[in-house]
């Protein structure tokens, strides 16, 4: 019996996990995300899997702690994917002549002026 409810929460969580990460894919920021908390996350799901191979608990549950430990695992890469997309958004712009329109700490160009 506490093999199905590991299993239950298991799944719960697991229906959250994809939710989150495409709700980061698709904004395309990583402001709102935090690293040190997914890691926390996969952290966790470690330590379960190692608790579940150290005492020979060969189940199906251990079937849900990879699928997740997965599914967060490719928030990690979103997460570095979001960061990326931050920082050419706040690069300089390259525009003729090398200039670079400053406005508000954020560097802007005109469509006219850019390459």
């Amino acid at each position: 019996m506490s093999a199905i409810l590991e299993t239950v929460m298991l799944v719960c969580f697991g229906f959250s996990w994809p939710l989150n990460v495409l709700k980061a894919y698709r904004a395309r920021t990583a402001k709102g995300m935090s690293l040190p908390f997914i890691l926390l996350i996969i952290a966790g799901y470690v330590a379960g899997i190692s608790a579940k191979l150290l005492t020979h608990q060969l189940n199906y549950v251990l079937i849900a702690y990879f699928l997740n430990l997965a599914i967060v695992l490719l928030n990690v890469l979103v997460f570095v994917r979001n960061v990326s997309l931050d920082k050419q958004r706040t690069a300089p712009v390259l525009v003729k002549e090398n200039k670079v329109r400053k406005f508000y700490g954020v560097y802007h160009a005109k469509k006219s002026d850019a390459f």
